[in-house]
């Protein structure tokens, strides 16, 4: 991996500086910079230690959902305050691209065995196909009524979006790029996730407390399972391969641990208000949890073993995380840092 242009390593007592020069080139990059946060003590409380700031380009304006493509090294980022998904490529520590025209913009997914990026755009309630070769929008189709996460089932070739609001799930054909279904779920819809064991799909009812499985094969409900102790359930992980599923509920800021197997709630910890996005580090066994007031939660996970290894505030408005499966780096997009979007990168202690 190429350096960073600037790293930054943190102490709890004194802060060391690393300052290495590259040429600033790409699209929208001044100058990968380190950035004192706001309130340190709290950064030290987490198990992860502060590499660089890279400036992001637009307006100091939301950003949502993230995805990254590891064999190409490209993190995808939807700026919803800007209309537009962003480009990173994270060896160079640069912004390649900038993709507009997708109009409040919330999820983004990379499949990179189809060459092919999937955005929600919420604006005009559309799936939008970018094409990761050329980085140009490629097809749109209908996305319900309020079009948010999403989640890919490999062996049909299917996408699965939640319609928030709408109360549906959207299903589109990713060979043809045309949606095949809409399923009724009855409720407002969180986040919904692929797991590769069922080979079924899960979402998060989050007005009904309830996780809904779905059946790829024949798009319909095979089940509804009741989630003891959530309250707006909206954040969701799947880990296949230790059969459990990780949810994230807004209405009472709890992670709870679903077992796979016996279809149940089985832990359930405190966490940072208003949790959304979780992502999951699976060498290293860590699981990281997003809160929109900037709070991280991170757990350590062994098999059927779940425990909290570490929570503090990263940066305002951190409710969104992917993680580099290479070098386990911790991508954080943050709306506002001095006035400007970055992406804070994290490195596991």
């Amino acid at each position: 991996m190429k350096a960073l242009q600037r790293w930054r390593y943190r102490r709890p007592v004194l802060a060391v500086l690393v300052l290495l020069v590259l040429p600033a080139v790409g699209v929208g990059l001044r100058e990968v910079v380190p950035h004192a946060a706001a309130a340190d003590q709290e950064i030290y409380r987490l198990p992860l230690t502060h590499i660089a700031d890279i400036p992001l380009p637009g307006r100091a304006s939301r950003l949502d959902y993230e995805s990254y493509d590891p064999e190409r090294h490209l993190l995808f980022i939807a700026h919803l305050g800007d209309g537009e998904v962003i480009v990173v490529d994270v060896n160079a520590a640069r912004v390649v691209a900038r993709i507009p025209r997708v109009s409040s913009v919330h999820g983004v997914l990379a499949i990179p065995e189809m060459s092919r990026v999937y955005a929600s755009a919420t604006g005009t309630d559309e799936i939008v196909a970018i094409d990761e070769a050329t980085l140009k929008i490629v097809a749109r189709m209908p996305g319900g009524h309020y079009p948010d996460g999403m989640a890919y089932a490999p062996e049909v070739h299917k996408l699965y979006a939640s319609d928030e609001t709408g109360r549906t799930e959207t299903v589109v054909d990713v060979q043809s790029n045309q949606r095949v279904a809409t399923l009724a779920l009855g409720g407002d819809v969180g986040n919904t996730q692929y797991d590769s064991r069922s080979h079924h799909i899960f979402v998060n009812v989050q007005s009904r407390n309830e996780l809904v499985e779905i059946d790829p094969t024949v798009d319909r409900i095979v089940a509804r399972h009741a989630l003891q102790g959530a309250e707006q359930n909206h954040g969701l992980l799947i880990d296949s391969q230790d059969q459990l599923a990780f949810v994230a509920c807004q209405g009472n800021h709890k992670l709870l641990v679903f077992d796979m197997g016996t279809r149940r709630v089985v832990q359930s910890f405190d966490i940072g208000k208003d949790p959304d996005v979780l992502a999951f580090d699976a060498a290293q066994g860590r699981l990281y949890v997003a809160g929109e007031v900037g709070i991280v939660s991170v757990f350590s996970v062994q098999g059927s073993k779940v425990a909290k290894i570490g929570e503090g505030l990263l940066g305002p408005n951190a409710h969104v995380v992917a993680i580099d499966p290479a070098t386990h780096h911790a991508y954080f997009p943050l709306k506002n840092v001095d006035g400007r979007p970055v992406l804070r990168v994290m490195a596991p202690l």
